[in-house]
């Protein structure tokens, strides 16, 4: 009998174990369905979507942005001096394409956004032979003047300050150039944007003329 009710206990013990092993597996079971229905939520969720977002790559812009000059203004009214800041950006593509944008703003930040915007609403197209400008030119804007001259094959960009800025956003890789009158970024700056405006390509010479490209550069 002793023998008997031993078998029995152990028994029941075996079927208990193998109960709460089987809703051990439910329960796992369960959670991991949950899981996988279930977006994860609060605060440790929002932080791995925001990282996962933030990771993504964004496409690159082909127009590039040059601050020329950042000053600072003042406008005289009844109540005294209001200061205010005064940005001027060239905006290009190098790719022929090029403006200049000039803004005001209570500050700096905002000043340079103004001036990136209205830059590429200013957008000319230049016409570029080679690396170089079809023929020489002089701009003029207020009481400043640039005179751009076509380089040969390794020469460079030779000017400085503003001029150089437009040239080199505008896409040219060889010029010359000289700036004349007054030494203000922006009279220098619209100059160069003038004489640029101002070139006319071989293709229409060549048309107005009645000849082909090759007996016009010949």
């Amino acid at each position: 009998m002793e023998n008997n009710e031993e078998l029995k206990v152990t028994e029941s013990v075996e079927a208990a174990e193998e109960v709460k092993a089987e809703e051990t597996v439910e329960v796992v079971e369960s959670t991991e369905a949950v899981s996988e229905e279930k977006p994860a939520r609060g605060r440790k969720g929002r932080g791995r979507r925001q990282k996962i977002e933030t990771t993504e790559e964004k496409p690159q812009s082909d127009w590039t942005e040059t601050v020329v000059q950042i000053s600072r203004v003042t406008k005289v009214v009844k109540g005294g001096k209001k200061l205010s800041f005064r940005a001027i950006v060239i905006v290009g593509n190098k790719k022929g394409q090029v403006g200049i944008g000039c803004a005001k703003a209570a500050e700096v930040i905002i000043a340079i956004q103004k001036a990136i915007a209205d830059g590429r609403k200013n957008v000319i197209n230049v016409p570029i032979f080679k690396t170089t400008i079809p023929h020489p030119i002089t701009g003029k804007s207020g009481a400043g003047a640039v005179m751009l001259r076509p380089a040969s094959e390794g020469t460079g960009i030779i000017a400085g300050g503003a001029v150089r800025s437009v040239l080199e956003l505008a896409g040219i890789e060889n010029i010359l150039s000289k700036s004349l009158g007054s030494k203000s970024p922006l009279n220098a700056a619209n100059a160069t944007i003038e004489a640029l405006k101002s070139l006319t390509p071989f293709n229409d010479v060549a048309k107005k003329r009645g000849l082909t490209m090759a007996e016009l550069l010949n």
